[in-house]
């Protein structure tokens, strides 16, 4: 299944590395480990948003740019599988047109379906992370995985796991640990880098203190939600994304069985980042059900033309009969 990444390589010498418009650690590190682990080939890392300050604890995440690569020979399409999570690029119709005509390959390892609907070639594996399925790709295809590049993919499947501890964690997942820390990743000083990036100023923890104050619970205290206004993002998003913020101490709450974090924008966008208990692994049905994905304990979602209250009222329709299911 392997080989096709390498034959889809093989006559392309400049290459472009695409990300979603929700960048996060994993789908970074999938494009920095590309970056290095392509060292023969002209690459270019392309995002159509500016990195979040608190992902710069990345070496190299400067490389990634939000200017697009029209010449390139191929693009391959990291971290996401689902055309939603593209749209900002499609809305740019040369973008789109040039996606619609060149070679592409996605790499993606979230459950839901692929639904990209210009032609492409993939590889689809259900894994703890992108950067995940980026290791076995170079193991199998014998690409040699520079200290960097493992560094880049450690720091993925760090991101995306919550350190190694989510549920979608397996033996195998420290069996590849263990084989990155050989190659010269050290899981310490990558701790230490992302602590150094996650310290919050005072203003910062005095907004965290405000969001707090504004969770709203619902199902007899096992929803829990935050609103996100669009004033709260240009304030605040480019020194602390809210979500990261605040999502994981929701999920903590005691008695607290999903949280979700939900933006709105003035253009009619909404997006929510949802996280659930080990008890109640619903998170990617709750996101398919607006058109997202993900994984059972963390997924997301975009919609348009719609409220917060709205999305409120269906996420208590739907999460009883989803947990029913489970």
């Amino acid at each position: 299944m392997y080989n096709k990444f390498s034959e889809f390589l093989a006559d392309k010498q400049k290459i472009c590395i695409i990300q979603a418009e929700n960048p996060d650690g994993d789908s970074l590190g999938s494009a920095i480990a590309l970056d290095y682990l392509l060292s023969g080939k002209d690459v270019s890392l392309y995002c159509p948003i500016d990195i979040p300050k608190y992902l710069h604890y990345f070496k190299d995440w400067s490389r990634v740019t939000s200017d697009f690569d029209f010449k390139a020979d191929g693009y391959i399409i990291v971290d996401t599988a689902a055309e939603i999570l593209l749209s900002k690029l499609l809305e740019d119709a040369a973008i789109k047109n040039r996606l619609e005509s060149a070679p592409i390959f996605v790499l993606d390892h979230h459950e839901t379906e692929d639904d990209i609907n210009f032609s492409h070639e993939k590889i689809i594996e259900v894994l703890p992370s992108c950067t995940n399925l980026i290791y076995k790709i170079a193991k199998d295809q014998k690409i040699e995985i520079s200290k960097e590049a493992a560094e880049a993919i450690f720091q993925g499947l760090l991101s995306d796991t919550l350190g190694l501890t989510s549920a979608s964690v397996t033996a195998e997942t420290f069996d590849t640990a263990a084989d990155l820390t050989r190659l010269g990743a050290d899981v310490s000083l990558l701790e230490d880098q992302r602590r150094e990036f996650m310290k919050k100023s005072p203003r910062i923890l005095d907004y965290k203190a405000d969001l707090i104050k504004r969770i709203e619970y619902s199902l007899d205290g096992k929803l829990a939600t935050v609103h996100i206004p669009w004033d709260d993002i240009k304030e605040y998003s480019d020194e602390y994304n809210p979500n990261v913020l605040i999502l994981e101490e929701m999920r903590l709450i005691e008695g607290v069985k999903v949280a979700v974090a939900i933006k709105t924008y003035p253009d009619g966008k909404l997006t929510g980042k949802i996280r659930c208990a080990t008890e109640a692994p619903i998170a990617e049905k709750i996101a398919g059900y607006f058109g997202g994905g993900g994984h059972p304990l963390a997924a997301g979602f975009r919609t348009y033309d719609t409220t917060y209250d709205e999305v409120l009222r269906d996420l208590i329709k739907i999460i009883p009969e989803l947990e029913a299911d489970v």
